[in-house]
């Protein structure tokens, strides 16, 4: 017999034994809460959510929000329990997952908000996820599910047990892991649920025989649940998602019977390999970490060609040297600049005076072609031809296809600028102090524009206008004909590039400021002053503005009040621009790390760390960030 007062979470209904009959610990549907209860004159009950053998689950809304409606998960545990060592018991265990919840960060994990006690009934405020469970989602859909969709799945479920499973001060081993108790949310990504068996793992200490039939491992029913117990339930949720069979319809640990192929021909044979390895019956056999199988889950994904489906945001806060790349390529100089991402392929200049195109997917060398000089201008792409500047004075078209010259055109100094293409012309600005206007087909010169010093942002064009500054601090607002417009003085260099948004261009200066413009006449709307000089370009979503300074901070700013939202301090200049993909900013650092954050809180998820300073932009296409270092390499790393 079970020893309550050892682990009373074997009183809920997925417990593999099952040895026990007390009815009076099931929940009485007559004292189930009924919509309009008010609970701590806070939480609204509006309806339930789900019933197990001891707690129940309901909807609420947050009265303290009376302007928006929040919405609110409500976890209830009435303790009817006779006994008074499983009474105490229970509500212990109960305190035991308020408290475990609270110690985690992570975003596949609903956040706590509040716990408390009434009578009897004790209470979990959770947040609310939008959505359905995996196991819903996996019945009500009329044929298999897509492999990619549960590959990805699968990724993010390695990344939230590998969080768990490294937490400190006390590995977490969540001991449950099933479709039901993955819900999956509006955008598509995972959220894992119900962590009343959740409970830090201690070596060579036996528990009691938790979890549920069908999903458990074999040394779960003798009372050892490992980190490596967890693998094998991820292994037969993974089996359950891609056959749509319930393994608790079968005998126990009989998945070699049924193998994922053999149920679903569709699906890829190094996704049933790594399937069949989390599911092995020893635990030494199976994969020895959570981040091991991730491991293999994306070889898998990249050999099979759905690499760029599988999209993920990962939601943890590990260290870089925990996050590992896609893939890794080495220059033979600092990068300095930015990648362009088109199609199958990613094109980077290195210091080396080559511009190197690599296949996105697998970072493999492609071609190279050789200037004379370092380059740090960002390709860009018109038709069939690639164009980008040197410090050889040039500006170079080649073929994007097989890296050959179709076409030069000589400046008379650097060019640092990165290129713009509009209305079959190339707009780029040289150290000569001119901005150039290039035919993109016969590298003939439209136009240049005198700036009276060096150019070295990248022009935007914007409704039938070419904007620009100058590191003597004049910002130029011309039209197609190379006729200047307006123009504007900042007090310093303008380094940075301007972006224009809702007809307002913004732009920061070595002068420590950030400036909106209107576009069409150059007159302030507002400034910003940052702590010191910016030559960072800015980036605009959900009218908010993002960009980064030499005081090493990244700030976000309303862009239309110019009030700051948030901030975020690295530990060195921020000379890079941020960029916005799906919903977290990448931005790197002088410090060595692409930081990946929340955009709308400036909360840091992850950092990854390089050998050398970030100088560029990142990058972004179908779920892979590219970012090059000043270490010589260009990284792709999973967004």
């Amino acid at each position: 017999m079970i020893d309550p007062a050892e682990d009373s979470t074997y009183l809920e209904t997925h417990n593999i034994t099952q040895n026990f009959d007390d009815s009076s610990l099931e929940p009485s549907r007559d004292h189930q809460l009924s919509a309009g209860v008010s609970l701590q004159e806070r939480y609204l009950i509006q309806g339930m959510l789900g019933i197990g053998g001891m707690s129940a689950v309901y909807r609420a809304r947050d009265l303290h929000f009376p302007n928006v409606v929040k919405l609110v998960a409500v976890k209830e545990m009435v303790n009817r329990a006779i006994d008074p060592i499983v009474r105490n018991t229970i509500v212990r265990n109960f305190e035991r997952e308020a408290n475990l919840l609270a110690s985690l960060d992570h975003r596949a994990i609903p956040r706590i908000y509040d716990y408390f006690s009434i009578n009897d009934r004790s209470y979990l405020v959770l947040e609310y996820i939008h959505g359905h469970d995996m196991e819903m989602v996996i019945n009500n859909s009329p044929d298999f599910l897509l492999e990619e969709r549960i590959v990805r799945w699968a990724v993010e479920l390695c990344d939230v047990l590998s969080y768990l499973h490294d937490h400190k001060p006390d590995t977490i081993v969540f001991r449950d892991m099933k479709p039901s108790n993955v819900m999956i949310n509006q955008q598509d990504h995972v959220v894992l649920v119900d962590f009343g068996i959740a409970k830090p793992f201690e070596s060579g200490q036996k528990g009691t025989m938790i979890g549920t039939e069908g999903y458990s491992p074999p040394e779960q029913y003798r009372g050892e649940a490992t980190p490596l117990a967890d693998i094998y339930a991820l292994g037969a949720t993974l089996h359950h998602a891609l056959t749509r069979h319930d393994p608790r319809l079968e005998a126990p640990f009989s998945f070699n019977e049924r193998p994922v192929r053999q149920m679903n021909p569709s699906v890829s044979t190094v996704i049933e390999s790594v399937v069949t390895t989390a599911l092995q019956y020893n635990p030494e056999d199976r994969y020895q970490s959570a981040n091991e199988m991730k491991e293999a889950l994306l070889d898998a994904a990249r050999d099979t060609g759905i690499l760029r489906q599988v999209s993920t945001t990962l939601g943890t806060q590990k260290s870089g040297e925990e996050i590992k790349p896609i893939w890794d390529f080495q220059c033979e100089d600092e990068i300095r600049g930015s990648p362009l991402v088109q199609g199958d392929k990613v094109y980077i200049g290195c210091y080396d005076s080559n511009l190197y195109a690599l296949d996105a997917q697998k970072g493999t060398f492609l071609w190279k072609y050789p200037s004379e000089g370092g380059v740090v201008s960002k390709p860009a792409i018109f038709e069939d031809n690639l164009f980008f500047g040197s410090e050889d004075y040039r500006l170079h078209a080649i073929f994007q296809r097989n890296g050959r010259l179709n076409w030069t055109y000589y400046t008379n100094g650097p060019i640092r600028s990165s290129p713009f293409v509009a209305e079959g012309h190339i707009f780029i600005g040289s150290d000569d102090g001119f901005l150039h206007a290039v035919n993109a087909t016969t590298g003939r010169m439209a136009w240049r524009i005198d700036a009276g010093s060096l150019v070295r942002c990248t022009p935007m064009v914007y409704q039938e206008h070419i904007y620009f500054g100058s590191e003597l601090g004049d910002f130029h607002c011309a039209d197609f004909r190379g006729s200047i417009r307006w123009r504007f003085k900042a007090k310093r260099a303008i380094t940075s590039s301007p972006v224009v948004s809702k007809n307002v261009v913004y732009f920061g200066s070595v002068d420590s400021t950030v400036y909106a413009l209107d576009a069409n006449s150059g007159w302030i709307i507002w400034r910003f002053r940052l702590n010191k000089p910016s030559i960072s370009t800015p980036c605009i979503s959900d009218n908010l503005l993002f960009t980064g300074a030499i005081d090493g901070t990244i700030y976000c700013l309303d862009a239309g009040t110019a009030k700051e939202v948030w901030r975020f301090t690295t530990q060195h200049q921020v000379t890079g621009s941020p960029i916005i993909y799906n919903d977290a900013l990448y931005c790197g650092s002088v410090d060595g790390y692409l930081y990946c954050l929340e955009y709308h809180t400036g909360r840091v998820r992850w950092k990854f760390q390089t050998n050398g300073p970030i100088t560029g932009t990142p990058a972004a296409q179908e779920g892979i960030i590219y970012i090059g270092s000043t270490d010589h390499r260009l990284y792709a790393l999973l967004a």
